[in-house]
């Protein structure tokens, strides 16, 4: 996945994986600065339902403002991925 081109993103380096996916560090090359990308496992978008439950996740989930918790810029799918656009900080974990 590094150096690939996912709509505007580029991905730059792998942060870390897990059972929920695999985050990158990215290039938003529209808005010039760096975020985090979370890509989720493509079973978690093949049904109509999965993709819904998603959305009204990220949704709920972008409207909490905590330092502790990353905000959602963009949810959406590219290339059959889901990625979920987080905002990014190179001297904390990502949460």
């Amino acid at each position: 996945m590094i150096g690939r081109q996912l709509g505007h993103f580029r991905i730059l380096d792998k942060i870390g994986a897990g059972g929920m996916g695999e985050v990158y560090r990215a290039r938003d090359e529209q808005l010039e600065r760096d975020v985090a990308l979370k890509i989720l496992p493509a079973a978690s978008f093949q049904d109509a339902t999965a993709r819904a439950r998603l959305l009204r996740e990220a949704r709920t989930a972008s409207k909490l403002n905590h330092p502790h918790i990353c905000t959602i810029h963009e949810v959406g799918e590219a290339h059959a991925l889901a990625p979920f656009v987080l905002s990014s900080s190179k001297d904390e974990r990502l949460a």
